[in-house]
């Protein structure tokens, strides 16, 4: 398998896990949001400061439709992902002296 091959096919399945998967992911709070709750501080926290993203709290603004905001805001993580990540890959990368 070349090089190529293998990172279109990782690509593939990270959109597939982002876009379908998110769907089937547990609706329970994460491990901080969970231990506040059952030590009984979680009802001190601000709220989280809102930069008007709109993928804000897992899911993206002005779509209704709970499962297809929760898959357009997954796949675009994955995307933004691999820019910022092969953006400083390609930028911090060795490149090679002629001589």
């Amino acid at each position: 398998m070349t090089t190529r091959r293998f990172l279109l096919a990782g690509l593939l399945v990270a959109l597939l896990l982002a876009g379908f998967g998110s769907y089937y992911a547990s609706s329970h709070p994460d491990g901080l949001e969970y231990v506040a709750g059952e030590t009984g501080f979680g009802d001190t926290a601000k709220d989280p400061v809102d930069t008007g993203s709109p993928f804000a709290d897992y899911g993206t603004s002005g779509v209704d439709d709970e499962r297809l905001s929760g898959g357009i805001a997954g796949v675009a993580g994955v995307g933004l992902t691999l820019l910022i990540g092969g953006g400083l890959f390609w930028t911090l990368r060795r490149r090679e002296t002629r001589a």
